[in-house]
């Protein structure tokens, strides 16, 4: 999972969380002020109760009840109870029931608030305040009490609830939009950083820079001084190299001066072995150094690969083989691939070489583009080579048949490789294809333009 998608899906969760918790206390909220509503309401009716207290023959009686309709009809959902002295007297709404208020004690005046259950199993919001009666009423204390039907209430809550309910919803998307623009701005040096790599890996920059975030700065710089190691180990194994190079040039070289005077004595075989091997052992230094040197340039090396197969077909032309054959490059101008010019025109030529060689009539080189790097190919029409030798090929010394050195596929693929490409043969209808895997390099004029 990305980092962008994991941050996203924490985001929507948390906003799904408090978002929640906000309803429930929204919910709250609306339930306590309704409440509160409903106490004061209560207090009204409680206050016209007490207010219509009068004394008859019979006892204490409610002589003028609230005149909210509800009271008089059973069950009606709003009702009202006295205790007094002389007994109970309570609302027609209750019919044949009473509230069964708490056997607690109150001051004088004091109030309470309970939650009752009420006629026909619902929920009551009750009122109590105790009363001090008065000598026209028999003096003494009663207990006077009002109640709600708390359905109402409940009620209530739902439809502010379900009124809410799409402006939380509403806010839900415009929170996770908004967190989605958040994570896009806030990760997008992320996907520079990958993109500077990237570019840094066809070629195309040389160094991280500086213009990084606080927080990506470090990486970037720890990325460049790796990239200033490698340069500078690089240039260390070219000179161990070229150093190499010619600590051997002068051995080599008497080598070649002993077999021309054993060849001038007769020693033919002895000749033809010491220039065999001495041949071989060039070949190996001047691999090596080709190598170092695709390793050195690999960073910011650029070649056209169209005009280097222009220049080697313009050479192989004059070679005996060469003017026997049609030769066709369809590698369109400024096909540049990250390999020095000369490293790649020392592959195509070792590819050439093997294709004229093979070749019936045509030898074509042909480029295709792909994401990051560009197929370049040399096709033959010749008889092909069997899939089990291809591999022994590219291998020092490999060869299809008798001719040729054995050498030339295998420092080709040595070169292709250094630069991060790779080098593989087909079949085709007739012959074969050799094709040279390389990563894309930015052209110089653009480069120039960058920089």
């Amino acid at each position: 999972m990305s980092l962008r998608l994991r941050l996203a899906l924490a985001g929507a969760i948390a906003i799904l969380a408090v978002l929640g918790l906000a309803a429930m206390g929204l919910s709250q909220l609306f339930s306590a002020h309704v409440e509160r509503r409903a106490v004061a309401e209560l207090g009204v009716q409680l206050d016209q109760v007490i207010a219509g207290l009068e004394r008859d023959e019979s006892g204490l009686v409610v002589a003028r009840t609230p005149a909210d309709p509800r009271f008089q009809q059973p069950y009606g959902g709003l009702y009202w109870q006295v205790e007094g002295p002389g007994g109970t007297e309570r609302s027609r709404s209750l019919w044949d029931r009473a509230l069964d208020l708490p056997s607690d004690t109150l001051g004088e005046g004091g109030v309470h608030i309970h939650h009752l259950e009420g006629p026909e199993g619902t929920g009551l919001l009750v009122l109590e305040r105790s009363v001090t009666l008065t000598a026209r009423l028999g003096g003494g204390m009663a207990r006077a009490a009002v109640a709600l039907d708390a359905t109402e209430l409940d009620l209530a809550r739902r439809a502010f609830m379900v009124d809410i309910a799409p402006y939380l919803v509403l806010l839900a998307l415009v929170l996770t939009v908004a967190g989605w623009a958040q994570l896009w701005i806030g990760l997008r040096p992320l996907r520079r950083l990958g993109t500077r790599v990237a570019a840094l890996h066809t070629g195309q920059a040389d160094r991280m820079g500086s213009d990084w975030p606080v927080e990506l700065r470090p990486v970037a710089d720890e990325i460049d001084k790796l990239l200033t190691a490698r340069s500078a180990e690089t240039a260390r194994a070219r000179t161990r190299a070229a150093d190499l190079a010619h600590g051997l040039k002068t051995p080599l070289q008497a080598l070649m001066g002993e077999a021309a005077r054993l060849r001038k004595t007769g020693a033919n075989a002895h000749a033809d072995g010491i220039e065999d091997t001495v041949r071989a052992m060039r070949r190996t230094v001047d691999r090596e150094l080709a190598r170092a040197r695709s390793a050195a340039r690999a960073g910011d090396a650029s070649a056209d690969a169209a005009m280097v197969a222009k220049r080697l077909v313009a050479v192989l032309k004059r070679t005996p083989q060469g003017k026997q054959l049609d030769w066709k490059i369809t590698i369109s101008q400024g096909t540049h691939v990250a390999l020095d010019p000369a490293e790649l025109s020392e592959a195509l030529g070792a590819l050439a070489e093997n294709a004229a060689r093979h070749a019936r009539s045509r030898v074509t080189f042909s480029a295709r583009h792909e994401a990051e790097t560009i197929l370049l190919s040399v096709s033959d029409d010749g008889d092909g080579i069997p899939p089990e030798l291809r591999a022994a090929l590219m291998e020092r010394h490999g060869r299809a048949d008798e001719s040729g050195t054995g050498l030339g596929l295998a420092i080709a693929a040595e070169i292709i490789e250094a630069a991060g490409g790779k080098l593989t043969l087909s079949d085709t209808e007739p012959g074969l294809t050799a094709t040279l895997d390389l990563p894309r390099a930015i052209s110089p004029d653009i480069k120039g333009r960058q920089k």
